[in-house]
């Protein structure tokens, strides 16, 4: 018996020790240098994963299962009906990131990737969440923020432009309030980052230019953010990253049409970063022609033995 107990007793504190799937915590070292491999630096976190649908499976409601907006899914299983996908089909799972230096901040949001990150400890202890935000006549916009305040139940000062729709200049809290539960308010207006009445938009273009998470993530955020933290938003839809001395790219879609051409982006990016002769040209390309979001490896077979050659 007591061999049981202590056997569920340490089994149990390796379960709960273990990141979730879709917000964390994750153990990350950032990169020391902008430039070049760091073969210790592990800012890739979380596992692509299988999932086999089941009869009453939408594709939405595995999204937020999963701790993952909208697009994430549907960008990678476009040939399925998000309401009625096949039972039975096996399905890819992208509960996997690279995520953004933090710049020195607490909070990072990259609005090219529709994902925010909480980073602690040093940024040595990370959290990341799906978000919705800004339609594309009210776009999120890039820069540096504060938390200015928190709120518990916030009421909603409509924009004078959608007064008249609402019938109110002011929504108080409950079930129509967009702005759900929680806010953080942020040096910018009366905008923020808080949670909403319509979950499935998370992942969305929805907003009018607010940062939207799904209820159950803005209530497990909402207490670990202090007012004074420092938000920078970001639009980078490419990202580098490093884990176990390998490379990975991942490219997502240009949502907000910044961008001329993907392919210069993501070579301008590889260069800069001195890591454009330790990468596989043909993942490279294959990566930006999808732009499906997904982390992949694209070292170069012997790239370490270079890049040691180069320093």
């Amino acid at each position: 018996m007591r061999r049981l107990l202590a056997f569920t007793v340490l089994f149990l504190t390796l379960v709960l020790a273990l990141p979730a799937w879709g917000s964390g915590p994750f153990a990350i070292r950032l990169p020391r240098s902008q430039h070049g491999l760091d073969p210790e630096a592990v800012n890739v976190v979380g596992e692509v994963r299988k999932y086999t649908i089941k009869k009453g499976d939408s594709l939405l409601e595995l999204a937020r299962d999963f701790g993952l907006g909208y697009h994430d899914l549907a960008v990678l299983h476009r040939q399925y009906d998000p309401f009625i996908p096949p039972a039975g089909a096996v399905i890819t799972v992208p509960t996997m990131w690279i995520i953004p230096d933090n710049r020195g901040r607490n909070l990072i949001v990259n609005t090219g990737q529709m994902r925010l990150y909480f980073y602690q400890n040093n940024a040595t202890q990370l959290y990341t969440y799906p978000i919705g935000m800004g339609v594309l006549d009210f776009k999120t916009p890039t820069g540096v923020f504060r938390v200015v305040e928190k709120k518990v139940n916030p009421a909603w000062h409509i924009p004078k432009s959608l007064q008249a729709k609402y019938g109110m200049a002011v929504m108080p809290p409950g079930p129509d309030n967009p702005l759900g539960d929680y806010k953080l308010t942020l040096s910018w207006g009366d905008y923020g980052i808080h949670g909403t009445h319509m979950p499935l938009g998370v992942g969305r273009l929805v907003s009018h230019g607010c940062t939207r998470m799904y209820p159950e993530h803005i209530k497990e955020l909402f207490p670990k953010v202090p007012v004074g933290a420092t938000v920078e938003y970001i639009y980078e839809p490419a990202l580098v990253g490093f884990r176990h001395g390998r490379i990975y790219l991942s490219v997502h879609e240009d949502f907000y049409f910044k961008i001329r051409s993907m392919l210069l982006h993501v070579l301008n990016l590889l260069e800069s970063r001195g890591l454009a002769e330790l990468v596989d040209m043909r993942k490279v390309m294959q990566a930006v022609e999808e732009q499906n979001g997904l982390p992949v490896d694209i070292t170069r077979a012997g790239a370490a033995a270079y890049w040691s050659r180069m320093e």
